[in-house]
């Protein structure tokens, strides 16, 4: 029995034993340097390897870090949030009332992501620009008597353009969850004189919230990071904190400080992503 269980733990490691290692070279190995590389300095070419919290100081002092680290924050709780609530009927859809064909509704929900995350956020420029689609086709309607400025290179483009980006990936999980839930548990609360409402509140959402917290950390983790959009549609109003981490390890030529401000951010969203995981667990008990 002994030689058997030995074999199955060989077998076990065989298996494990690529993937484990692919993860810690491609994922620890970085990160371990990047927090190490957070405690040096830095003078033009010349790095200092004396382990200090100057930069640490620095991110979480000068107020124009802060202000980049609550803006991004709220930035991506707002598109977390926008994006779930919309992915959440679509899901709810596609579960509940799709009886027929369901495979296509979700490979025609993930068409538009074949292109290009960069191609996308490119063709909401054109589309929210000055003279672009948009107020282009609210002038020719007469509903405007001049283009919008609002609505490209600020805070609500960033939005939008994550929004949208991101909505796929809200989708999947929500509907894998929704799919799970005993259609008798409905049933029967129908047969005690539930309405659908009070169905939706006391059996559907909370079975649902592991997809809803999934969901939740798919789109808030990445987008906290994400410095592409912000540069192509936020302008100056729609800067975040990766924004300034690219500007410390190019053109400012402090990586040991653009180091320590990715592990603040990387430390700020997961302490807030723990707390969504704590109260999603704890609502997704509450079935009543």
């Amino acid at each position: 029995m002994g030689l058997k269980l030995d074999r199955e733990a060989r077998s076990g490691l065989l298996l494990v034993g690529p993937t484990a290692i692919y993860a810690a070279l491609m994922l620890a190995a970085p990160l371990f340097m990047i927090v190490t590389f957070s405690f040096w300095t830095q003078n033009y070419l010349d790095i200092d390897r004396t382990l200090t919290l100057a930069n640490y100081r620095t991110a979480w002092s000068e107020p124009i870090y802060r202000v980049l680290m609550v803006r991004s924050l709220v930035i991506s709780l707002i598109v977390t949030a926008v994006t779930v609530l919309l992915a959440f009927p679509i899901a709810y859809f596609l579960s509940f009332h799709v009886t027929r064909r369901k495979p296509l509704w979700l490979f025609l929900i993930t068409v538009p992501f074949w292109t290009s995350y960069l191609i996308r956020v490119f063709l909401w420029k054109v589309i929210l620009g000055f003279n672009g689609v948009l107020n282009t086709a609210l002038l020719d309607l007469g509903l405007i008597d001049a283009p919008l400025t609002f609505i490209l290179y600020n805070t609500n483009a960033v939005v939008l353009t994550l929004a949208h980006a991101w909505a796929a990936f809200a989708i999947l999980p929500i509907f894998v969850a929704l799919e799970k839930i005993d259609r008798s548990l409905l049933e029967a609360a129908e047969d005690l004189g539930d309405g659908p409402l009070r169905r939706f509140l006391r059996i559907t959402l909370p079975l649902a919230m592991p997809g809803v917290v999934g969901a939740t950390l798919i789109v808030l983790i990445p987008t906290m990071g994400d410095f592409i959009t912000p540069r192509l549609v936020g302008g100056t109003e729609g800067m975040m904190i990766a924004n300034m981490i690219q500007v410390q390890f190019g053109r400012a030529n402090n990586a040991p400080l653009g180091a320590a401000l990715a592990v603040s951010a990387m430390l700020v969203v997961g302490v807030v992503s723990l707390v969504i995981y704590l109260a999603g667990r704890k609502f997704g008990g509450r079935v009543r």
